[in-house]
């Protein structure tokens, strides 16, 4: 038997990050959470979040203002500290999000409530089989 799977759930609103937690936790992984603007205002150092949680999977929100939490996500990702993560983006505007950064993943559009929770997750476990890139 070997342990769960670790999944940070980042995004701006609680209420979705709650939903997603939930879901998560459901379906058998470990979660744990942050705001982005926590994140983006510094109240919460990102590096010491990963290498203290070590997420196997990082589901990240993509809000608006996008092009600003797109160039976020790229300074996150980017970090030393989540080389070894894999990322499930959601966004409001995922055909939007997608074209910013040329990005060659799919973007799962959280719109409405009640969205495709049981699609994020499906993602997710997705994620948390892919080998690292190194």
């Amino acid at each position: 038997m070997h342990d769960p799977t670790t999944v940070a759930v980042i995004n701006s609103t609680s209420d979705i990050t709650d939903l997603l937690r939930i879901a998560l936790e459901q379906a058998g992984f470990v979660v744990v959470t942050a705001l982005t603007p926590e994140i983006r205002d510094g109240h919460i150092d990102f590096e010491y979040f990963m290498r203290q949680h070590h997420p196997r999977v990082v589901v990240f929100d993509i809000a608006p203002p996008y092009e600003a939490n797109y160039r976020l996500f790229e300074h996150l990702a980017a970090m030393p500290s989540v080389r070894d993560s894999q990322f499930v983006l959601t966004s409001t505007n995922g055909k939007h999000v997608e074209q910013l950064g040329g990005l060659h993943q799919r973007v799962y559009e959280i719109v409405g409530k009640p969205f495709d929770i049981a699609e994020i997750v499906g993602a997710v476990r997705e994620a948390a089989r892919a080998r690292p890139v190194k």
